[in-house]
């Protein structure tokens, strides 16, 4: 294996994780400006506030992306498998 094909999986890997994660966390961060945001404008300073709805828009998001995360996973599986031949072949 050459040194590049070894960036390339783990850049690859990144990449995918990042993508994979990308919704659950852009949901979480929207979640949680609009709820401090309501926070500062009423001057309610509970954490409990905060996370709860947070942790329930995340839930909601991840049944609602999960099929599609499945789907990127296993594309990103399926094509990792299929160039372990040439990645661990001599060139």
């Amino acid at each position: 294996m050459v040194v590049q094909d070894a960036v390339d999986l783990v850049r690859n890997a990144i990449m995918m994780s990042l993508i994979i994660g990308a919704p659950l966390l852009v949901i979480g961060m929207l979640v949680g400006l609009a709820i401090g945001l309501i926070q500062a404008l009423t001057q309610i300073q509970d954490q409990t506030v905060s996370t709860v709805p947070k942790l329930v828009a995340m839930t909601i998001a991840i049944a609602l992306a999960l099929p599609w995360m499945t789907d990127q996973m296993l594309e990103y599986s399926r094509n990792l498998i299929r160039d372990i031949p040439a990645l661990v072949s001599p060139r």
